[in-house]
């Protein structure tokens, strides 16, 4: 995991390997990175992109499968998706290439997500005779079970282009311009100011409410707006 700061922005890369996948110890960082940022007055955003020419491959399963604990690779990835919504930051992913199983589950978790045009984004486990039983909740939750299963369940990512059509990511791009124009996405995000952090969660918790549940939740959060 490679760690640098431009302007109010933390860029953290994805490096291991051809593939740059997943492992206990590099979601652990991951998830430490994030929180960091989060609680650093001099960070505003966070950009996530991989290294080289793929964003991320996903677990290790290889490692998995000569026997180490599927546990523990399962429970990292779990906790490492679940700060997404918890965090105050706006965070954009660059999708610099393919990004598969564990890796499309990232690009569904950021809030903005721009990609190359030549990326393939989606779960593969099905075409292996498994099933992304992680990897797949923020899919779901991105894209609604109907949308998901057109990759979950076949296998088969979804191109660049189609991911734009069903609301996976915002932009596609030609080679070498995802990270810019992500990175115009937390500009224009940043613009909420002190409201940024409270509405982002917001976004999140009210999505996960029945309809009139979120307004009864909205309603505090809107007067709070004019307390401060």
């Amino acid at each position: 995991m490679e760690q640098e700061v431009v302007g109010a922005t933390c860029v953290l890369t994805i490096r291991n390997g051809e593939r740059n996948l997943l492992n206990p110890g590099m979601l652990g960082d991951i998830r430490a990175r994030l929180q960091e940022c989060d609680d650093n007055p001099d960070i505003r955003a966070v950009l996530l992109t991989g290294a080289g020419d793929t964003f991320c491959g996903g677990l290790d399963i290889a490692a998995v499968k000569a026997g180490a604990d599927p546990a523990l690779f399962g429970k990292a990835l779990m906790e490492t998706l679940r700060i997404f919504p918890r965090l105050g930051l706006p965070v954009a992913a660059a999708v610099n290439g393919d990004a598969l199983a564990g890796g499309a589950s990232f690009v569904a978790a950021c809030d903005f997500a721009v990609a190359v045009d030549s990326a393939r984004i989606g779960t593969v486990e099905v075409g292996a005779g498994m099933w992304p039983m992680i990897a797949q909740v923020p899919l779901i939750h991105r894209l609604g079970p109907r949308v998901a299963m057109e990759n979950v369940g076949s296998g088969e990512p979804f191109t660049a282009d189609r991911a734009r059509e069903v609301g996976l990511v915002q932009a596609v791009v030609k080679a070498g311009r995802a990270a810019a124009v992500a990175q115009e996405w937390l500009d224009k995000a940043l613009r909420a100011a002190g409201a940024g952090a409270s509405g982002r969660r917001s976004v999140y918790e009210l999505a996960s409410m029945s309809y009139d549940e979120a307004f009864v939740a909205a309603l505090p959060r809107f007067i709070e707006l004019f307390e401060h």
